[in-house]
Formats: C-alpha cells, sequence, structure tokens
C-alpha cells in the first residue's frame, strides 16, 4: 500500500545565495510531494538573526520562482514573509518548548565556547564539560543544552514505512537547544516548526541524518510521540569539485550567479543533472527527478 502524505516543506536557511544543491534537493521535495498529492510549506529558517539577509530571503523567492518549483503554504513574497511567516512570530512557541524542557530537568547550562570544544575534539564532539557543573540556567552568557546521557536507540521511518535504528552520533551529544544569545537553537526551532505546521515527510540531505536523530530525541523530551511517524527521506548530496559538499559562499553554483551570467531554468536543471553525474539534459525539475532513478 501506498503512503500518504499531507505536507512537506521547503526550509532553506537564508545564510546565502542558494546552490545547484539546493536546487536537487527542492526539485526532489516537489517531486515527492506531486507523487504523493502532497502540499508543500515554504518555511524560512531565520532564527539565526545575525546569519539572516534580506538579499538572501529574496534570493528564495527569485530562484524557487524562476525555476517553477510549487509551494502552496508560506509566504509568496518578502511582505508576507516579514508579518506572518519569519520564525520570529513563532518565538512564543519556542519560549513554551524551551520552558517544559527547563521544568522537566532536562536542560543544564554550558559555558564552553566552540573554541574550547574544538580544542577537546576536532570533530566538535562536546566532551560534557559542563554536564555536571550546576550551573544556573539563568547565568550570563550562558547556552542550554539537552541531557542526552541516557539516549537510546533512535528510529528513522523511511518512505517505505520501514525503521532504521541508530545512536546519537557523537557530533550532537548534548546538542544545544537555545545559545548565548537566549534565541533558540536550530534543532528546537526545526521540531517545533515541523509540528506546529502538520508536515508528515522530510526531505533532507544524507548529511542531516544525525540532525534527524537529535530531532527525534528532542521530540521524545517534549512528550510528542506523532514526531516518530514522521518520514525522513535523506538524499545523496551534489559534490563539489574537492569531493566536498557544496557551500552557499561558492558563488559559481549559486542560482543568482548563474541567472547573472545569463543561464535559463533549462541551463541549470542540465549543470545539476551533470553534477549528479547524470546523463541527459533536462529542461525542468521534473525532468531532473526522473533521470535519477531515485526509490521516490
Amino acid at each position: 500500500m501506498a503512503p500518504i502524505f499531507k505536507k512537506t516543506r521547503i526550509a532553506p536557511t537564508p545564510s546565502g545565495y542558494l546552490h545547484l544543491g539546493n536546487v536537487f534537493s527542492f526539485a526532489l521535495t516537489a517531486a515527492l510531494a506531486e507523487k504523493y498529492n502532497a502540499q508543500i510549506l515554504l518555511r524560512i529558517d531565520d532564527m539565526d538573526r545575525e546569519r539572516t539577509n534580506k538579499l538572501y530571503v529574496q534570493d528564495i523567492f527569485d530562484t524557487l520562482n524562476f525555476l517553477e518549483i510549487p509551494w502552496h503554504e508560506g509566504p509568496k513574497d518578502m511582505e508576507t514573509y516579514e508579518h506572518e511567516y519569519s520564525q520570529v512570530h513563532r518565538e512564543t512557541l519556542y519560549s513554551h518548548a524551551l520552558g517544559q524542557l527547563r521544568d522537566e530537568g532536562h536542560l543544564f547550562a554550558c559555558t564552553c565556547s566552540r573554541a574550547s570544544v574544538l580544542r577537546q575534539n576536532a570533530d566538535m564532539a562536546y566532551p560534557g564539560t559542563c554536564r555536571n557543573s550546576h550551573i544556573s540556567l539563568d547565568a550570563a552568557n550562558v547556552s542550554w543544552r539537552i541531557n542526552t546521557e541516557n539516549a537510546g536507540e533512535l528510529e528513522l521511518k523511511s518512505l517505505d514505512g520501514s525503521k532504521t535504528s541508530a545512536r546519537l552520533p557523537a557530533i550532537l551529544h548534548d546538542f544545544i537547544v537555545r545559545k548565548k544569545d537566549g534565541l533558540p537553537a536550530y534543532q528546537l526551532t526545526s521540531v517545533i516548526d515541523d509540528l506546529h505546521f502538520g508536515i508528515d515527510l522530510v526531505v533532507r540531505g544524507e548529511d542531516l541524518v544525525p540532525s534527524s536523530l537529535a530531532q527525534h530525541f528532542l521530540a521524545s523530551a517534549l512528550g510528542q510521540p506523532s514526531f516518530n511517524e514522521i518520514t525522513f527521506y535523506h538524499h545523496p548530496l551534489i559534490m563539489g569539485p574537492a569531493g566536498d559538499k557544496l557551500s552557499k559562499s561558492a558563488g559559481d553554483t549559486s542560482v543568482h550567479y548563474l541567472r547573472k551570467d545569463h543561464k535559463t531554468p533549462a541551463d541549470i536543471f542540465a549543470m545539476t543533472a551533470a553534477m549528479l553525474g547524470l546523463k541527459g539534459n533536462p529542461t525542468s525539475w521534473q525532468e531532473l527527478i526522473a533521470l535519477t532513478n531515485l526509490a521516490i
């Protein structure tokens, strides 16, 4: 029996111009939504106010419209984004979740900087330095971490309905849920937003499997079992010439740069296919995904 999905999402972070890796992910999301008759929410993850730039927000609308990648819910332009859909309008939801985690004893305060963690572990895995230090959560200049000492096996539901079990990777042990600036961190806002908007299919790169596991752990701590029923589709990444994943700072693969270079949507889909190692010249997102032979 084919799965039934109500809503998936496209959820870019406006910290740089969108690149060909984003194009592939968005096209795959659109293809899955079309196949399963699901709605697409556009959610702009802008809680990191220092990195959010209006130019990059506008680039999201420009890129999706230019490539004719559809969405059914969420902002259609800068005005509705700012007045209705920015994450700042959901801060009460995030604060409530943080308060619940605090009241139920899931959190501890941490004074460690990224540099101090890096000095101890090159992979940025947090060594638990402040877990038992009993630093007040109300102290100045502290982040809030969730205690993952007792995290067991976590299950992710796949597109075919099966579930795979894995443990939280070291890089996300005791992950941060509130940053030192007092703002909620990505893992928390993503969980709350997915629950708030009724998302039941998440499409993201395979590099974000650790985040999916962390978000399952967090949802469990929040007493939200419905999160366990979300299906996760982790797709392969487009890699750069050096074998690393594309970055929003890589101008020559950004749609913004390519549009200024007078590339057409067909050019961009063909370039995306070439970077995926596919043979063919797709002229639309539908044709691009058809070339991949991915099991969707």
